[in-house]
């Protein structure tokens, strides 16, 4: 299979209970597994570049959540974070990572909260846990999030010029230094479809804060090592989070990135892909073995 960075393609589909879920590996079959998980409102387009650097050597697997990006989209789909965290749970034993091998997972935005419960409630074990501007800790979600949300049938309506528009505006405040047109237009994109349009409300109408305060008390059980990165201008979710969060893991180390805001990815690819290969690597080799 060959992945560019101008035809981000997901060659796989699992039949899961939300849907079907598209999803492709990258890398080595014999390299150590790591999964990244995207958060609202992208796709794993976001990890491409990460995905590339980190295949070198390891096997990556890359995943669109249920109702995002490539996945199916359906009206009455069940799209909550309750249901992604399932969701991954049952992607981790299709993909064989359920039991001796235990992957390193890489989680962004909403992607924390699905890989904090699929370990804190279905048991999902880790070898290493990297969060970046994750979904975690009450409170979460701009105004625009929640005002949407409590409205979708209403903006569901829009007519799609109008749709796209504000899709465009609400995508470009994830970032910091401003994204380069055809990335954005990637961005947007698979909200601008006929099954897009309504998926896109559908998310946050179905997403508020009841998920992160069913597992925050219990943060303390976490039982991988630990990296927090947050972007240093994440007016999404603001820094403050990151120290927190970080405080509630048992030895979690917390990384801040320089001129980056919410989406890091692409404010600061380099910088971001160095932690974590910093932080994948260190311990003993094939320590996800149990």
């Amino acid at each position: 299979m060959t992945i560019t960075y101008a035809d981000w393609h997901l060659d796989q589909t699992f039949a899961s209970s939300a849907g079907a879920v598209r999803w492709s590996a990258l890398g080595p079959e014999d390299g150590d597994p790591v999964v990244l998980v995207h958060g609202t409102p992208f796709s794993s387009y976001v990890w491409r570049g990460v995905a590339r650097a980190l295949a070198r050597e390891r096997r990556v697997y890359v995943w669109d959540l249920a109702g995002y990006g490539a996945s199916e989209m359906r009206a009455g789909q069940n799209v909550s974070l309750a249901a992604q965290g399932r969701v991954f749970t049952e992607l981790l034993a299709h993909w064989g990572l359920d039991r001796d091998v235990r992957p390193a997972v890489v989680a962004h935005d909403f992607g924390g909260c699905v890989a904090l419960r699929a370990h804190l409630l279905h048991g999902a074990r880790y070898a290493r846990l990297a969060l970046v501007d994750a979904v975690a800790l009450a409170p979460w979600g701009t105004a625009t999030f929640r005002h949407l949300g409590a409205h979708a049938e209403v903006f569901a309506e829009l007519p799609p010029a109008l749709h796209e528009a504000l899709v465009r505006e609400y995508v470009s405040s994830a970032s910091h230094r401003g994204f380069h047109p055809a990335v954005l237009d990637r961005l947007v994109a698979p909200w601008c479809t006929e099954a897009g349009r309504p998926a896109f409300y559908r998310q946050m109408a179905q997403n508020d804060q009841r998920f992160t305060d069913e597992i925050q008390g219990r943060y303390g059980e976490v039982e991988p090592p630990v990296l927090v990165c947050w972007g240093a201008e994440d007016t999404w979710l603001p820094p403050g989070h990151g120290h927190e969060l970080a405080a509630l893991l048992p030895g979690a180390e917390l990384r801040l990135i320089e001129g980056a805001g919410h989406l890091v990815q692409e404010d600061a690819p380099a910088e971001l892909t160095g932690e974590l290969v910093r932080f994948l690597g260190a311990g003993p080799l094939g320590a996800h073995r149990r």
